[in-house]
This record gives C-alpha cells, structure tokens and sequence, in this order.
C-alpha cells in the first residue's frame, strides 16, 4: 500500500493505508504522542473509536470531580516550575496551551478535561481519525522487515511499522466470587445520591473509585461498609498518588468516630452473597454476605437459605466472619484492566506481574517484551512504576510519553537523545536549576533521571531518561560511556516513620541520606551498572549501589540553593567523582593561580586563560602608577620582562606570552 497523505475523513472508505506510525487512543496520551511526532513531522495517524478525543472522560470518575491537581496561582512565572503543580495539561511548544484556560478549580470538573483535550487537538491541527474501532492486531513479516497491521469494524486496514497504544485502561476489572453475578458495578451504578437513601450499602474496594462512591453516598444512605484484602492506603502516607486521597476520605472520619460506617479486610474470593430464601431481585434487595466456607457447607445441606439455617449453622460452627444485617446494595469498585483481546496470537503482549496482570508487560523503555516496535503510552504503562510514582497519570505519563518519543527519534532517525554540552565548570548551576525547576524529574519520582556523562573538562547533559534502562543507556540515546556517569534524580526516603510526627524530617545537612521527603539523590557510576546489577539492587533503591552516592537534604519549599547546605556539599562530591576543582574564581584570583600554580583551576583554563589571561580597558586604572603597565604600554622596544626579572619569571612558569604593545590590568 501507499502511504497516505494529509486527513482523513470519518466517511471515507479504503482497503489499507500505511503509516510509519499508528497511535491507538485519543485520550491524553495517544494525543501527547500526536503532538511529538506531528511537531518531528513524521508519518502518522491517531485511531480514535468513540466521536471525540477523551472518551474514558465522558464517563469517569462517575461522580464527575477530577482528583488531579490544578494549582493555578503558584506565585510563579516559570513554565516548568508551574507544572509541578498542574495535572492535567500535556505538552507543547505553545506556552499558553494550558488546562487552566477551561478550568480554574483545584479539583475540576470531569468534563473540563474533555473541553482540554478537544481544544489541544484542534489547535496543534493532530492528525485523528474518529469512529475507527480496532477489533484486531496482528504483525506481518516481509523483506522490508515487521509491521504491524490493525484492522477496525468496517474492515479497513492501517499498515504501520511502528504501533503505540494509548488505551489506558478502561475494562472493569470483576472479581468472580460466590454472589458475583448478583452485584452491581461502579461502571453502570446510579449516580443518584437519592437512591440510596436510608439504604445499607456494601462497597467492594478500597481504592479512590470506591471512596469516591461512598464520599457521594455518605449523607443518604444509612450504612456505608467498605471491604477489601488490603488495609486503606492514603496518599500522603505512602506518597503515591493512585492510593485513596484526602478529599474523598471522610468515610474513615464517620467510621474511626463510630457513626455507622465501616472499613473491614477480607479476601474478596472468599466471601459469599446470598439473596434472603433465594428470592428473584426486588427493589428492596436484602444481601447477606457470609463466609465461601460456611456458604458450601450450607450447600450440602441442600438448604433454601433461609436466614434461620445460615444462623443456626453459624453458630454451630462458630463462624466467625459474617454480618447478621442485610445490605440493600453491593457495588463492585475494584478497577479497570488492560484491553488484551484485540491482539491475535502473532501480536501478542504478556500481562505483567504487578496489579494482578492487570497491565501488560513492558521493557524498561515501554515496549512489549515479545512484541518489537510495539510500545504501550499513558495510564497502561504504568506497570514500569506502580505504587512508585506518578506514571498512570497525565501529570506523570505526559514525560513518559516524550520519553518514548526520543527513544523512537534514536532508534528510528537516528538522532541522539536530546542533550546539553555544558563545561564541567557549569554542571553545579545547571543542577541546581533542574532540581529547582524541572517538572519530569519531580513528577516521575524515582524513574525519570538526568543522567550527566563524563567527558574530562565536559560533560554531555541527558534530560529525563528512564533510569531502569541504564544498562542499555547507549543503544537507546546515543550517547557513548568512555569517563564515568553520574545519574540524577528526585526520591523520597525508604524509612518507615510517623508522617505527620515531630520528627518527620531531617535538619542536618550532614545527615541528609535520613531524608525522608523529596529530595535529590546523585549515583556515580564509574561504568554503567548491568542488567544483572538493576535486578539484584537494593530494595526501594532506583539504581544499584554505586562507586559513591550523595543525598541533598530534603527542604521544606523543595528548593535547593542554601550555599552551605545544598551547593558546597554537591560541588565537592562532583569535585571528588570528577578529580577536578570546580569552584568559581575572581579574574584577580585566576591570575594570581596562573602565576603561582602549574595547572590553574578548571575554571580558570576554561573562561579566564581563554581570554589570553587579561581583560583588555582602554583606560587601565593606574595606568601612570604600575611600571609594568607602563613599559608594556610604550613597549616597542622593551617587554615586560625587561621591565622586571621576577615578573617574567612567574610568566615562564605559566607559560604565558605577553607581546609589546599589549595593555595589562591588574
């Protein structure tokens, strides 16, 4: 087939058409991947199968109130600083394209996100095509090597070489139990606070989908009950953002102050519903929830299941988990997964370990681990960073994106991972305006790093790599290792400690590696650690142990530029993974060094001694004064070492020439 060129219409019909790039999804990040390669000006189109981009938005969070942050008013100017604190713009090359032009509430309404999305798309001009259904993915080999063909319900066919899916996760994730079938699901529950009223409710899950339900049920329903295996994990204890948040957990108040509400842990599988004498649904529905093994016991019996035989059966064997009080509801709220169906046998992708095979299994760098050139985006790659940072969502999958993006501009067009070169002399201040601006480093905790490469009195500069792919560094940037590597990112502290405690935080800077909240950590690798190295490293450590490591102390306003307690400690332990003095010097200084000292400080060969060791005035201070000046002023026939012997002593062992006629400063 022929590559395709300009936009295609919604009506239009076709056979095949090729691309060198087809994005599944037109959610944020199927179109932050749109603007990347639309900004690179390469071949691609955008497959969206709903009417319009966000589509999972039109319909979550039920309740309709975004929990992603949107601080607005920072007291900042700096681009990069402000999205720190905003979660739900992408990126752009357009300052203004912001979130906070269709929304100014901290916590947004959920149809302000499509309203973002709608105006992104439209005003970058991305190429999308809409009412496009993928029903099946499959890969072809030919001479010109693997592609990928995607087929949708009219069966038309896209032809790619390289396939990014952007479906986030968006199939309930239902959990088969004895009951299940009788239950309702958070995804076509009622969002009616009404209907619940003087109701007992039964919730399934403890996760922000099921504290977002009883948050809206609290002031109707007469009983909330939340169960699930695990114990509530709140997000400012475990510092992640997918575990429950502060503005959907008042149902922990009302249950810690006994006011009817309830939290209980138990194995979901384990459990059992049962409809009173086995009656068909009603409007008034009474659930009891018992134990699997009281419920096969109660089986064998041959029972109705009526409540006198549950009750005289619990107490003769003395079972121990079950409620004598009926529900009125049961809602399901445990999740979404990943949409594996659409992927014949030669395309297959593996389900991951984490979350239950909830999400597929990815590389390092974002792609299927048996399926080459297919890389996965946004909320369904989130399996690289679970309950680790902020991946499965736009403020942190927005940098995973570009990271993906730069991967492809390496590998595909060969051109390098984007980078700086900087003299060794400017590495201290452009950390420290990283570690005091940059965004992706302080929303991809732990898995987006900086990482500084060694060249001598130079360094190359990579911004935000996925640092568990360093044993691969050079394939993937295109950046060689020759002197050594220093990688650097944010984290937090791994100890276990009262986060609202007196001595939550670390005050001496000497002991900064005690830090607890975000703060920058430095690894220093002489060569880069090995695949090998990245397995067995330590536990909640990013990176293997390293030749030496420094830890900047944690602060309050998360800004690190305290001369004594954030800069000279950094500068002296890149002086001590450099061998070099890296210090800032006065032009007096860096003459007086030039005269007494066979090597000058760096910083001194690199600016100073460049400009040929002094600063030229056309009316020199002193001039009538220092014999020096004057003598080399009139000099057509005398030097300066003419003009005195130990002056031209000190000149020889800097090896530095001075010629008549030049007019010195001191």
């Amino acid at each position: 087939c022929e590559p395709f060129k300009g936009k295609i219409k919604s009506s239009q019909t076709f056979k095949r058409l090729c691309f060198d790039y087809c994005v599944i999804g037109a959610g944020p990040a199927g179109l932050q991947m749109g603007y990347f390669l639309s900004k690179a000006k390469r071949d691609y189109i955008i497959l969206e199968r709903n009417t319009g981009p966000a589509s999972f938005f039109r319909k979550y969070p039920r309740h309709r109130k975004l929990i992603s942050i949107n601080k607005v008013n920072t007291g900042r100017q700096n681009y990069e600083f402000n999205l720190r604190h905003d979660w739900n713009s992408l990126l752009s090359d357009k300052p203004n394209l912001l979130f906070k032009r269709v929304s100014s509430e901290f916590y947004p309404p959920a149809d302000s996100i499509i309203l973002y999305l709608n105006m992104f798309e439209k005003e970058l001009g991305l190429n999308v095509r809409y009412e496009v259904d993928i029903g099946r993915i499959r890969t072809v080999q030919s001479q010109a090597g693997r592609s990928y063909i995607l087929t949708d319900q009219h069966a038309s066919e896209y032809k790619c070489r390289v396939l990014l899916v952007a479906t986030g996760l968006w199939v309930p994730n239902k959990i088969s139990f004895i009951g299940s079938d009788l239950i309702e699901g958070y995804e076509s529950m009622s969002t009616n606070a009404d209907d619940y009223r003087n109701q007992a409710v039964l919730i399934l899950g403890k996760g922000n989908s099921a504290f977002e339900t009883a948050q809206n049920l609290l002031g109707k329903a007469s009983v909330v009950h939340m169960l699930s295996a695990n114990t509530v994990r709140l997000a400012w204890q475990t510092h992640y953002v997918g575990d429950v948040r502060a503005v959907n957990n008042d149902v922990i108040d009302t249950y810690q102050l006994k006011s009817l509400d309830g939290l209980v842990e138990n194995n979901i599988e384990n459990l059992a519903i049962i409809q009173q004498g086995g009656k068909k649904l009603s409007n008034m529905k009474r659930f009891y929830l018992l134990s699997k093994h009281l419920y096969e016991n109660l089986k064998e019996m041959n029972s109705t299941y009526l409540m006198k035989d549950v009750l005289q059966k619990h107490e003769k064997e003395r079972e121990t988990f079950f409620w004598q009080k009926p529900y009125n509801r049961v809602i399901r709220c445990t999740g979404f997964r990943f949409n594996f169906s659409i992927f014949d046998s030669s395309a297959t992708l593996l389900k991951s370990k984490k979350a239950n095979g909830r999400f597929p299994g990815l590389t390092a760098w974002y792609e299927g681990i048996q399926t080459p050139d297919l890389f996965v985006l946004g909320t369904a790659s989130h399996s690289r960073d679970y309950r680790v940072s902020a991946g499965g969502f736009i403020h942190g999958f927005r940098y995973t994106v570009r990271a993906v993006h730069r991967l492809l501009e390496q590998r595909y067009h060969g051109n390098p991972w984007q980078s700086t070169q900087l003299s060794a002399t400017q590495l201290v201040s452009w950390i420290l305006k990283r570690v005091n601006e940059a965004s992706g480093l302080y929303q991809m905790v732990g898995i987006l790093g900086d990482v500084i490469v060694l060249k001598g009195s130079h360094v190359e500069y990579v911004e935000e790599f996925p640092v568990q792919a360093m044993p691969v560094f050079p394939s993937i940037s295109g950046h060689e290792i020759s002197s050594g590597v220093i990688v650097m990112l944010l984290q937090y502290g791994t100890r276990k400690i009262d986060f609202l405690g007196k001595d939550r935080a670390e005050k001496e800077w000497a002991k900064a590696w005690k830090s607890n909240f975000l703060h920058p950590v430095l690894y220093y690798y002489q060569t880069l650690p090995t695949k090998k190295d990245m397995k067995f490293r330590p536990k909640g450590w990013p990176l293997p142990k390293p030749k030496a490591i420094h830890h900047i102390i944690e602060n309050f306003f998360t800004e690190w530029h305290a001369p004594k307690i954030h800069i000279q400690p950094l500068r002296r332990f890149l002086e001590h993974c450099m061998q070099t003095d890296l210090r800032a010097f006065y032009a007096e200084s860096c003459f007086s060094s030039s005269l007494t000292h066979c090597k000058p400080p760096l910083f001194c060969q690199e600016g100073y001694l460049k400009h040929h060791g002094v600063t030229r005035r056309i009316q020199p201070w002193r001039d009538s004064y220092d014999p020096v000046i004057m003598t080399v002023k009139q000099g057509a026939s005398q030097d300066a070492s003419e003009a005195d012997p130990t002056f031209s002593k000190y000149l020889a062992q800097a090896g530095m020439l001075f010629s008549s006629g030049l007019k010195l400063e001191l």
